[in-house]
């Protein structure tokens, strides 16, 4: 599971307060500083793409699953809670079509499963 942005932005700020205090060491000063700046270029490169990588799956997998996708808004918290209702159906239609051998469904299935991986890829992603 990958932290949420509020989570990651916490605990930079817990670093950035440990490493304030005087007498810390520099190399363990300059580590941790390196891995907020690097914490701080993931969390704005998520941010700045959830909605639309949210918008794109949730209609992906709603046309998959013939589902009318609730848009009410483009805040991230109501695009995740559609992406966990239509997830959840997901499952259901790949546990059917599994016990129905409807491998044409399967196949579908599987490439947005494959799709919505690549959409979630961050710039440092090695595959």
């Amino acid at each position: 599971m990958t932290p949420e942005v509020p989570a990651v932005l916490s605990e930079v700020a817990q670093l950035l307060a440990r490493n304030a205090q005087p007498g810390m060491p520099e190399p363990e000063r300059a580590n941790a500083l390196t891995l907020a700046s690097m914490l701080l270029a993931l969390a704005a490169e998520t941010w700045d793409g959830a909605a639309e990588m949210l918008v794109q799956e949730n209609r992906a997998v709603a046309g998959l699953l013939g589902d009318a996708a609730a848009e009410g808004g483009l805040r991230l918290s109501a695009l995740r809670a559609e992406n966990a209702r239509l997830r959840g159906l997901l499952i259901d239609a790949h546990v059917a079509a599994e016990a129905t051998g409807d491998t044409a469904r399967q196949k579908a299935i599987w490439a947005e499963l494959r799709a919505s991986t690549e959409r979630r890829k961050l710039s440092i992603s090695l595959v």
